[in-house]
């Protein structure tokens, strides 16, 4: 069951907003940005507080997104997962039983082709599709590549995340921490 039945992923843009989901319910959580040398601190946090934290690693501050990064998330970091455009990450990630979740934007026709070449390539656990507010797209990209879809991007409203989730999607990352509280009141996360 994909990330234990929780459905909001909690996505913190900045170290407050990291230290708020420590606090939370939710056991998955994203961290979109961070600097390189905070991530040793949070991932520790993370752990200390059973946290499953998800990395975006193609937003990390002084790191490319090279084979020796992907090498350091994996083997130094160990996060619960990486998320990445990097067909390098999702490899590496998938080589080190690291949940591998590659972002996927829906831009046009050329860009979802393209995407779903990369995606043939590298087979990732999870794709995340952005913006999240094309719902009608998730069945689509999971009956052409079988692979659980995560929504993201520029969800804003309850009704956001019901229609990605009713479309299909497993998950719905969201940095707003208003959505969060609304499911964690609910107890529906």
């Amino acid at each position: 069951m994909p990330f234990h039945n929780q459905k909001i992923l909690p996505a913190a843009r900045t170290l407050k907003q990291f230290e708020q989901m420590l606090d939370s319910p939710f056991e998955y959580v994203v961290l979109l940005e961070v600097h390189i040398s905070n991530l040793k601190t949070v991932k520790h946090e993370a752990d200390k507080r059973c946290k499953k934290l998800i990395i975006h690693a193609d937003l990390i501050q002084g790191l490319k997104t090279d084979n020796f990064a992907a090498d350091f998330l994996c083997n130094d970091i160990r996060p619960a997962g990486i998320i990445s455009t990097r067909s390098n990450m999702i490899m590496k990630a998938k080589a080190k039983n690291i949940l591998a979740i590659q972002r996927m934007f829906l831009l046009d026709t050329i860009a979802l082709e393209k995407s779903y070449s990369l995606i043939e390539q590298t087979q990732p656990d999870f794709i995340e599709m952005l913006p999240g507010v094309i719902p009608e797209l998730i069945e689509e990209v999971y009956e052409r590549t079988g692979i659980p879809i995560i929504n993201g991007g520029l969800i804003r409203t309850e009704k956001h995340i019901k229609d990605a989730l009713d479309a299909g999607a497993v998950a719905v990352t969201t940095s707003d921490r208003e959505l969060w509280k609304l499911f964690e009141e609910k107890r529906t996360f």
